[in-house]
């Protein structure tokens, strides 16, 4: 079980799961605007709308994680395939094992590419995660999951525009072998 826990954590990390009960990382707002009537999407809204997405997903997933919801109503605000199904697999199995995150979560998120002009259009997002203060442990007690260990690591996300106006945040990754 405690190997599983581990696989999960890590997924946790990459998806951005797990709760702050303390601390929570707080959400910037999604940024819903209407296309521009020509279609195009201009450059700087679209960084700090992805930004304002990515913030909502950190914190909103930590909520879920922390409440054990896979199915929080708030995760469609920020997420999208293929990520919105990792995080809620994440969360699931976390509950079934008894385990929750507790702790803080920081994040430090840069924007490293935009593309306005791709179908949809993107923003690539690069976060120095630092998960050491953000622990897995069983809910009934609040001991640590063993093996559990959380780090500060390099993570990548990328942000999209959907045909709605949202930006959701679709796809991440966690390099925890780049700790930054």
């Amino acid at each position: 079980m405690s190997a599983y826990l581990v696989v999960g954590a890590v997924l946790a990390v990459v998806a951005g799961c797990g709760t702050d009960r303390e601390a929570p990382v707080e959400a910037v707002g999604v940024v819903d605007q209407p296309a521009p009537a020509s279609g195009e999407v201009d450059e700087r809204n679209a960084r700090r709308a992805a930004l304002a997405a990515y913030s909502g997903y950190l914190a909103v997933t930590q909520e879920a994680s922390g409440d054990s919801d896979p199915h929080h109503p708030e995760l469609t605000a920020y997420l999208a395939d293929p990520l919105l199904t990792r995080v809620r697999f994440t969360i699931r199995t976390a509950k079934e094992h008894g385990a929750i995150r507790i702790g803080t979560l920081r994040s430090d998120p840069v924007v490293t590419a935009v593309d306005v002009v791709s179908v949809p259009p993107i923003v690539e997002i690069q976060d120095c995660l630092d998960a050491t203060g953000w622990r897995l442990v069983y809910a009934e007690d609040e001991r640590d999951v063993p093996g559990s260990e959380s780090t500060r690591h390099l993570a990548t996300v990328t942000v999209a525009r959907y045909p709605d106006g949202r930006w959701l945040v679709n796809t991440g990754a966690a390099h925890e072998d780049q700790p930054c």
